[in-house]
């Protein structure tokens, strides 16, 4: 039942977020013509929509944890889950806004196995896409007067919305400063996920609860529950950076060592390296490239130190509290059970 909901769910964010980049490619009214690069059909191909020849085809959405996490929580808290749907499709938006932007930031050449726009087209447009990606997701988010809610719960959401996109792109700050530093702790990497990926969590199970007409006190539950849970989702995303697989990831393994990223596997090694392979490690990191010697060197010492072990159990303590606090706040049905679900998938996803 909760995995039948969850597609129905993705459908249904999938068909909007469709409706609102149709939506702008119409008010263009033909600004592009055939030999121009089509900023649209840019953003349809980091979406999944298209090919490179701007080809329709058949996409797997993935999980899109966080949209469905706010349709959920709309259900869970006792609401109707479509009002929910256009600030869910601005939720998705925004997230891939960032990832665009990430991309370039951090050199990645693949996303989902598929040439990143930036790799395929130019950084500069690349940066046009994402900017225009920001853009629709608001767009998608004042969609939600159509789905019936009044103007004054639309502001708090707009507000709350644009606070939350600082907050990641805080966190983008100090992640790339990190990859400068060879001396970051653990509480810094979590000051810097709490921005860069849980907050759009947080948002998400939040606004669900707005949606559905929690007082100010119960939506913040239904925040700290998406905090949680977007805390676990990073450092298993972190954990992905480096021992994922291609073919489920679309990148390389030990591709954030290549990127010398200051992850929370190389934050956690350094804690517990003696003095000789600690400057090791900084010397490796301090270099312009990292070769595939390094990139081995590095992960038999994180294998050494079982390193990957000590990231689940922190995966799975998040977790575990965030489902703690879902038994408390949610109602009993489906919408819970699929929340609880999801949030298990994530403690070993693949990808």
């Amino acid at each position: 039942m909760s995995d039948h909901l969850v597609n129905d769910l993705l459908g249904q964010i999938d068909q909007q977020m469709r409706s609102v980049v149709d939506a702008a490619e119409r008010d263009a009214d033909g600004l592009f013509g055939p030999d121009d690069l089509h900023l649209y059909n840019v953003v349809r191909y980091h979406l999944g929509w298209v090919d490179e020849r701007f080809i329709p085809v058949q996409s797997d959405p993935g999980k899109r944890i966080r949209p469905v996490f706010c349709m959920l929580a709309t259900a869970a808290a006792g609401g109707d889950p479509r009002t929910a749907l256009p600030v869910s499709a601005g939720i998705e938006l925004l997230h891939n806004f960032t990832l665009m932007h990430d991309d370039i930031q951090d050199r990645s050449e693949l996303r989902r196995g598929r040439p990143t726009i930036w790799r395929r087209w130019g950084e500069a447009q690349a940066i046009n896409a994402g900017d225009a990606t920001f853009a629709l997701s608001q767009l998608a988010v004042f969609e939600s007067a159509k789905a019936g809610l009044d103007s004054l719960t639309i502001a708090d959401l707009a507000v709350k919305f644009n606070s939350m996109t600082l907050k990641i792109v805080e966190g983008q700050v100090l992640d790339l400063g990190f990859e400068k530093r060879s001396d970051v702790r653990p509480g810094e990497y979590l000051q810097m996920i709490s921005g860069k990926t849980a907050a759009i969590v947080a948002y998400a199970s939040w606004a669900g609860a707005r949606i559905a007409g929690c007082d100010a006190s119960s939506a913040n539950w239904w925040k700290e529950l998406g905090r949680l849970l977007g805390l676990g989702f990073q450092i298993r995303d972190d954990h992905l950076g480096i021992w994922g697989d291609e073919a489920s990831t679309g990148k390389q393994p030990g591709d954030d060592i290549r990127g010398r990223k200051q992850s929370i596997p190389i934050i956690l090694l350094q804690q517990e390296l003696n003095d000789l392979e600690r400057a090791e490690l900084r010397d490796i990191y301090a270099r312009n490239s990292v070769d595939e010697a390094d990139v081995s060197r590095v992960t038999a010492m994180l294998d050494q130190y079982e390193i990957a072990g000590k990231m689940q159990a922190m995966t799975e303590d998040y977790h575990a509290r965030g489902l703690l606090i879902l038994d408390q706040i949610a109602e009993p049905g489906a919408a819970r059970d699929a929340m609880a679900g999801l949030a298990e998938q994530l403690v070993d996803r693949s990808r």
